[in-house]
């Protein structure tokens, strides 16, 4: 009914009507999501196994709230539409799990009883004792433990209980953030609320492990110039035979990762794995360590060549025995190690260079580096689901242009048994919806591809001008252009059809690229990629003149998009001309301590100050909306009155919206939505929003 109506509204408005930022513009926006509800069917398939994991069954939702059942054999590779399901007792009524990132720990992790159940270890006025499990005698063991420098409780036994390591812990700063809220439910006056919040520079709490013999009641002195300055200690592991313990130690600055190994009977500390990076270890997304005890080795993952891939070690002597993977793309992630096949699965990136170098497969390798096999083909973003005996995966994959497609393959070789479904979009196209359109361009370089998204507005016509706006976010932790399917990119969809085409795009310093693209953001997070993202915008602009950027484009952002947007038109004035920026991490010692330390390192150095936005303040030409929620816990809303503080100092005219009992991304709230799409209808169509 509705698309009959808007179908109606287009043909019947005169074409003065048809002015970009017009009430009809801002009402179809609004109605974009009643326009793709249910408009793609067989888009999903949960399937149910049975028969001994040889058949599942899955319905599908069509239109007009009917329903198809489908029936599944994969050792003939049959596909049966039925009435019905007859579901023989036993069958799994549940989809079968699909793959996710895990951290293996081989230990139990910390537990207090030793392994042979004669000790049990606790903590008393800081320090650890051991009580005995026969008679209950209590023994002082650490005498070293005071208030400020107390024992944990996180304790790792020897599998033969003679050693005993403990984790001390130094306690980090005690910083608190204070709110206000000003208009509060449930009373007049206004409250305040703290919360616990460390920043760039605070003291942080320092673990670090200590080594003691339970059977002699003493400990045994560790020098840990290997492991002095703790970000974290983790992944802490005993080997069989008692004679090692091992441990993950991630330096503060992020630029020293090892795997540290004490000998259980001299305290000597040696570096089984040392990464030194330049710039920085990504132990956020690009960490896995694994032991291998019955052949002395662990798996590990780096960067050390440039892209992040799968090495195996010698667990006694550091030695690389295999670069597991290798190539110009990147490991996303580990799913699977089998030991007994010495085999690992995981998820790629780049892995198809005729594909878009973000696009996730799905793949299997030899520890020995040999047999690397994709499990996934098709041109598109997947994701799986394995049988549950894992001889097959049902493989769904789909692009920002193309609705998903859903594969029956063979888990052993990755072939093709059947295709199950095809999603059918022709109802959502029908309605008037269409695709952003994938873009590549050259970045800043002149040779490395730069890929983003275009959107058009509904009522696109290719005879008219329309001014760019750029949905940015560079948080260097992921890349953040959508890659799957989706019917609705609600913001920036709704923006564009106010008479705007819309960019969003992945540029240098983001992340699931190569270490070297990475590493721009290196204590550079002020670049947000902008020399990446501005020629992007000028190829687009060259092969589609309907992109006007005449008077300057307009940028929008939150959180780091929100610190982004505002440096837009601080450095980068003369391409950017307005900007909206929500919640804004502006200044990076005023967020929190792990975020920011991870790209703009420690100790805090002048770089901190050189990219803040506060100290760039005075350089703002064009527009700025600031939008900030009061009751923001995720980035302190005092960054956002700095900002505005310093360009009050600097005679700078600008817009600033607090939202009361907003928190964190309040220009998503209907009001901050409508506020941001009225900002730039007004300041670069020229137009009052709505035809006021």
């Amino acid at each position: 009914m509705f698309r009959l109506s808007l179908t109606f509204l287009f043909l019947a408005l005169p074409a003065a009507a048809l002015a970009q930022g017009t009430a009809a513009d801002y009402e179809r926006a609004a109605k974009l999501g009643a326009l793709v509800r249910d408009k793609v069917v067989r888009a999903k398939v949960e399937p149910h196994w049975y028969d001994k994991d040889t058949k599942f069954w899955y319905h599908n939702d069509l239109v007009a709230g009917k329903k198809e059942f489908v029936v599944v054999d994969v050792i003939k590779g049959t596909r049966e539409v039925v009435a019905e399901v007859d579901l023989p007792k036993g069958a799994s009524e549940l989809p079968a799990a699909g793959p996710r990132q895990r951290r293996p720990r081989q230990d139990r992790g910390p537990r207090a009883e030793s392994p042979d159940g004669a000790w049990t270890a606790f903590v008393k006025d800081h320090n650890i004792w051991l009580r005995e499990r026969a008679g209950g005698a209590e023994t002082q063991l650490s005498k070293n433990g005071s208030a400020g420098d107390s024992y944990t409780g996180a304790f790792f036994w020897s599998p033969d209980s003679k050693k005993i390591v403990a984790i001390r812990r130094t306690p980090g700063g005690d910083r608190r953030v204070t709110l206000v809220e000003s208009a509060p439910k449930d009373q007049l006056q206004p409250k305040t609320s703290t919360y616990f919040y460390l920043k760039p520079g605070d003291p942080i709490p320092q673990p670090k492990p200590h080594l003691f013999d339970a059977s002699a009641k003493k400990e045994i002195p560790v020098d840990d110039a290997l492991f002095q300055n703790p970000w974290d200690v983790s992944f802490e592991h005993w080997a069989p035979d008692s004679s090692r313990f091992l441990f993950f130690y991630n330096q503060r600055g992020h630029g020293v990762a090892r795997v540290v190994a004490l000998d259980a009977a001299t305290g000597k500390a040696e570096a089984v794995v040392n990464e030194e990076c330049k710039t920085f270890f990504d132990y956020t997304n690009k960490l896995y360590l694994q032991y291998f005890d019955g052949t002395g080795e662990l798996l590990w993952m780096s960067e050390r060549d440039g892209w992040n891939h799968l090495y195996l070690i010698d667990a006694k002597t550091g030695t690389v025995k295999t670069q597991i993977t290798k190539g110009k793309w990147v490991v996303r992630g580990v799913d699977r190690v089998d030991v007994a096949a010495r085999e690992v699965w995981f998820r790629a990136v780049g892995i198809d260079p005729a594909q878009d170098p973000y696009h996730v497969h799905f793949c299997k390798v030899k520890f020995d580096g040999t047999g690397l096999v994709r499990l996934t083909t098709g041109d598109g973003t997947h994701t799986v689901q394995y049988s549950p005996d894992r001889k097959y995966l049902i493989d769904t994959y789909s692009r920002a242009d193309l609705p998903p497609v859903t594969e029956l393959r063979n888990a052993a070789d990755g072939k093709l048994v059947r295709e199950l479904e095809r999603a059918d979009w022709s109802a959502l196209l029908k309605a008037g919806w269409k695709a952003p359109e994938r873009f590549a361009a050259k970045g800043r370089d002149g040779e490395t591809d730069i890929y983003g998204l275009i959107f058009r507005p509904t009522n696109f016509d290719p005879k008219k001008k329309y001014p760019v706006i750029e949905d940015i976010y560079a948080g260097p932790h992921d890349h953040h252009v959508p890659k799957e399917f989706r019917a609705l990119h609600r913001n920036a969809q709704s923006i564009a059809e106010l008479g705007f085409v819309v960019v969003r795009m992945d540029g240098m310093g983001t992340n699931w690229r190569s270490k070297a693209f990475h590493d721009v953001c290196w204590k550079n997070l002020g670049d947000s990629g902008f020399p990446d993202r501005i020629a992007w915008i000028k190829a687009a602009a060259a092969k589609y003149p309907q992109l006007d950027l005449a008077k300057g484009v307009g940028i929008y952002g939150g959180s780091a998009g929100g610190q982004s947007s505002t440096r837009a038109v601080l450095a980068f004035g003369d391409f950017y001309k307005v900007a909206v920026s929500d919640c804004g991490c502006h200044d990076n010692r005023m967020d929190k301590v792990w975020w920011n330390e991870m790209w703009m390192s420690w100790p805090v150095g002048p770089h901190y100050a050189e990219q803040s936005n506060v100290t760039q303040a005075h350089k703002l030409k064009g527009k700025l909306m600031l939008v900030v929620g009061e009751l923001d816990h995720n980035v302190d809303p005092a960054s956002t009155m700095q900002v505005a503080n310093a360009l009050i100092k600097a005679d700078k005219d600008f817009d600033l919206l607090i939202i009361p009992g907003a928190g964190h991304g309040s220009a998503e709230t209907p009001y901050g939505s409508r506020r941001r799409m009225d900002f730039f209808v007004r300041n670069l169509l020229g137009a009052e929003p709505r035809g006021k």
